[in-house]
């Protein structure tokens, strides 16, 4: 169907697309495109943007997120059409320091999946190497195998995933290696893996098997958080919990958060998780303060004061 339009005659024609960017062309009148809304047919795609929107920052992510939906919607329309589509691999490599959203991400892209009938149940399987990595041999081929059932219809997450590659030929990290690659494969269509960990770590884990980089279409990058976004995650867990900063409290968190984020090595530093931490810890101190002042009104039993929040790097 057409898309609407409005005419103008000032000598110009302006498509209007989505992104509201204007491509002009000469002509004797103007012509603007209006953006159709989103139809219901897209409401998983709403929904889901929704959820990445309650989340601090990441940008990119959100942006990345939104393109996997129109490949893999776009794909199906082909399809449907008698078009060729391309084959849909759609493992993922999550590269970032620890607290950046990864998991959270894994999550909301399982749901997304299940919502589009990629996946059949969407559900998010957590693993490290303990998890893949047996004794003795064989005993870690059966044990990534049986994770790998687990995920069946939705993610296998695998965490600070380069460990697999450390310990040289004789280690059995390779073995679990072998075994994904194989069921990536074989079974690529009935669960998506995601091997997450620090951005250095994974390019050289990567490097370790040729292969290995070709069956991660999909890489997802996530930075660190500013200060500005750090606050405002603190801000938004102490609103879910009901409790504010007093003014100074605020500043000395403020101040704390650019001394760890210009001192502190990125690996060493969790991020939200780091904030988050800081937050359980100066309400537990709060808890104990106004135990020992026998105070309880309203305002006191929301309000962290700066001598509530203490710092441990």
């Amino acid at each position: 169907m057409d898309q609407p339009i409005r005419m103008k005659n000032n000598g110009q024609i302006n498509i209007v697309l989505n992104s509201q960017k204007r491509e002009t062309i000469r002509s004797n009148k103007e012509i603007e495109v209006v953006p159709k809304p989103i139809s219901a047919e897209h409401e998983i795609l709403m929904e889901i943007e929704n959820e990445l929107n309650s989340l601090v920052g990441m940008e990119d992510i959100k942006k990345m997120v939104k393109e996997v939906y129109a490949w893999i919607y776009i794909n199906k329309k082909r399809e449907s059409a008698g078009l060729k589509t391309g084959k849909q691999a759609l493992h993922m490599m999550f590269k970032g320091n620890p607290g950046t959203g990864k998991t959270t991400v894994a999550r909301l892209i399982g749901k997304l999946f299940h919502k589009m009938n990629v996946l059949s149940k969407g559900h998010l399987i957590e693993a490290e190497r303990a998890d893949l990595v047996g004794e003795y041999i064989g005993h870690t081929a059966q044990k990534t195998r049986d994770l790998i059932k687990k995920a069946i219809g939705g993610i296998l997450f695998i965490d600070e995933a380069y460990s697999l590659g450390r310990g040289g030929e004789k280690d059995f990290g390779k073995e679990a290696i072998d075994t994904l690659v194989k069921h990536m494969e074989d079974k690529q269509h009935e669960f998506i893996l995601i091997l997450a960990g620090y951005s250095d770590e994974m390019d050289y884990f990567l490097s370790l098997n040729p292969g290995l980089h070709s069956r991660f279409p999909i890489v997802f990058n996530f930075p660190d958080y500013s200060v500005d976004e750090l606050m405002e995650i603190g801000r938004r867990m102490l609103q879910e919990k009901e409790y504010i900063l007093s003014h100074d409290a605020e500043r000395k968190l403020r101040d704390h958060l650019s001394y760890v984020k210009t001192t502190l090595n990125p690996i060493s530093f969790s991020n939200g998780r780091y904030v988050r931490n800081i937050i359980e810890k100066s309400v537990r101190t709060q808890a104990m303060r106004l135990l020992m002042a026998n105070h309880y009104d309203r305002h006191d039993l929301m309000t962290l004061r700066s001598n509530d929040l203490i710092f441990t790097d």
